[in-house]
């Protein structure tokens, strides 16, 4: 590798030691101290280089990428508040266990602390938000350094892979000159291929394993699963997701119903077929319904705590054994009601178990929870009541198979996980719920489309959608094309659902917030097709939708709403569904 100065040459060693362990794609924001970077990005063919103007766009559209396929995309600024602008996606990676790779330009260390322009304490600036840190060293032509390097690239991508996946930050320090100009001497013309050139293969190569439990632990599991009243909950998944398939198969051994959160990666897929996949949990799970049911003997659990409040609500209370299956031995089960913590790869531990298990029991038990789902569903198709839910029950029942839904926090993904039920569709459906924020949801969206040729949409609120508008700049620039669905309810609809809304003020001026604004305009700044429609128009958003999704380019489709009408409805058909169930 010839190069005419040592950053050009430290920065090419670098990007070509990530691009031979498998690093595919790149987002950089422009500036000046990482210009050996972006430079060395650029030329290298086998990457594609996304390039934002944004810092935060740019960490949540990695970010999405990085969850639709779970592998990483590096992330690449200058020195200063640039890097502070990762750090919300940063923080959603580290709770969402996602990989990524942030690599920050910084000043040379004798300028920190110094008062120097653009120069702030870079160092650990993530905190414990990062599986792993290291200031890189100063660039310098000497085979011991630049193996040193190629080593860090392999470890950074390991530590971000692996479990639990997640952000890892290299701070790479350069001093000028920054651009690829010849400096006399700085690479000497005898440095060993070794150094220079790196191995055909990555540096290092890095072989991984999956916890699971030896034959001893398997055994005496599956004879405590050998039971005829238990429960599957899967959670929502980390990336890239769950084998649908082990799941299916561990339903079909078991018996057990499976109640699937909406980004659990179960809920839809042709494993739907044969497997007892339950949605409507949300609705039923009432205490006035569950306290004549019989307790669960056992509930297998998988992925992170369950949007559904009702659902957490119910494992709270019943009297069963309940076993978190969680492969980097974390908590999360935040009602601290679970007996046990099995470290284990929950796709591999259920392939495994159900080779063990008898059969499938409890037929009585199985069919009380599908006929409270089917119950929820009849409530939904039999009501004309109209609320948010009913948007996103028609994205997936109109999406193309295959599709990638992302949805939005606060009532999006709530109502997906209440008004859409399981289906045979390849419909992958993501969410940032790790912090749960509202902050960067187009871009990590349009990250997710950029990665796969399915179909996207995006369902998300008013108050996401302007948070993040920059973030559609991404479309023009990247490549991708959306259906953007925007439920403006105009300000925070959630918080009808909380008690302040008795006592206003402060609730409108203060948590409601509304904002008036017109959003056709931000279709316009960025060359985008625009459709209006009323919440209650049903037909017309069917219309809108299906002609979005059959046409090139991208369209944002506007709902537009009344958050406390919608939150009215809401209760009045959950209530209908509890009411049938107790009569």
């Amino acid at each position: 590798m010839t190069a005419p100065n040592r950053n050009v040459l430290w920065a090419r060693t670098l990007v070509d030691e990530l691009a031979k362990a498998g690093v595919d794609a790149v987002c950089i924001t422009p500036g000046s101290r990482s210009t050996p970077l972006t430079e060395a990005f650029d030329r290298h063919d086998d990457i594609h280089v996304f390039s934002h103007l944004d810092e935060r766009s740019s960490a949540f559209f990695a970010l999405g990428r990085a969850r639709r396929t779970g592998d990483v995309t590096p992330l690449v600024c200058t020195s200063g508040t640039a890097a502070a602008n990762y750090h919300p996606a940063i923080i959603e990676a580290a709770q969402s266990r996602v990989p990524m790779l942030v690599l920050t330009a910084d000043r040379p260390p004798e300028i920190r602390d110094s008062g120097a322009n653009q120069t702030i304490d870079q160092e650990k600036l993530y905190g414990d938000a990062v599986r792993w840190y290291k200031d890189l060293a100063e660039p310098e032509a000497t085979p011991r350094k630049l193996r040193s390097l190629r080593t860090t690239a392999a470890r950074a991508l390991t530590k971000a892979t692996g479990t639990p996946a997640g952000p890892v930050h290299l701070n790479v320090p350069f001093r000028k000159p920054l651009e690829p100009v010849t400096v006399e001497g700085d690479v000497p013309d005898d440095l060993p291929e070794i150094a220079a050139e790196g191995r055909e293969d990555a540096f290092v190569g890095t072989t991984t394993g999956v916890p699971e439990l030896d034959d001893d632990a398997l055994r005496d599991l599956a004879e405590r699963l050998s039971t005829p009243r238990g429960l599957v909950v899967a959670g929502p998944a980390d990336a890239p997701g769950i084998d649908s398939e082990a799941v299916a198969a561990f339903a079909h051994a078991t018996g057990f119903p499976i109640l699937a959160d909406p980004l659990s990666g179960v809920r839809f897929g042709g494993h739907v077929r044969v497997a007892p996949v339950i949605g409507g949990y949300d609705s039923f799970l009432d205490e006035q319904v569950t306290q004549s049911w019989p307790d669960p003997d056992i509930v297998f659990r998988f992925g992170a705590s369950p949007t559904s409040k009702p659902l957490r609500k119910y494992l709270a209370r019943v009297d069963a054994e309940q076993l978190v299956v969680d492969p980097a031995a974390g908590w999360r089960e935040a009602e601290f009601t679970a007996t046990d913590l099995v470290v284990a790869d929950p796709s591999r531990l259920m392939v495994r178990l159900s080779r063990l298990l008898a059969g499938p029991g409890g037929p009585e038990w199985r069919k009380r929870w599908e006929n409270a789902d089917a119950t929820h569903e009849s409530v939904l198709e039999t009501s004309d009541e109209f609320c948010e839910g009913r948007v996103l029950a028609d994205v997936v029942e109109l999406a193309p198979d295959p599709a990638t839904i992302f949805v939005s926090n606060s009532m999006p993904v709530r109502d997906a996980d209440r008004f859409c039920p399981p289906g045979t569709k390849n419909l992958t459906v993501l969410g940032n719920r790790g912090a749960s924020g509202i902050d960067g949801i187009v871009s990590t969206a349009l990250g997710a489309g950029s990665a796969t040729t399915d179909d996207l949409t995006l369902v998300t609120g008013d108050l996401a959608y302007y948070h993040d508008m920059n973030g559609l700049l991404a479309i023009g620039r990247s490549d991708v094309d959306a259906t953007i669905v925007v439920v403006n309810n105009d300000g925070g609809g959630i918080f009808h659902m909380l008690p302040i809304e008795q006592f206003d003020p402060p609730f409108t001026s203060q948590f409601k917030t509304p904002h008036g604004l017109d959003l056709e305009p931000s279709a316009d700044l960025y060359g985008l097709s625009f459709a209006r429609v009323e919440g209650g128009d049903s037909d017309g958003f069917r219309k809108a939708y299906e002609t979005a999704t059959q046409s090139e380019g991208t369209h944002v489709i506007e709902v537009v709403t009344d958050a406390e009408t919608s939150h009215t409805a809401r209760e009045s058909l959950r209530r209908r569904v509890v009411d049938e169930l107790t009569d």
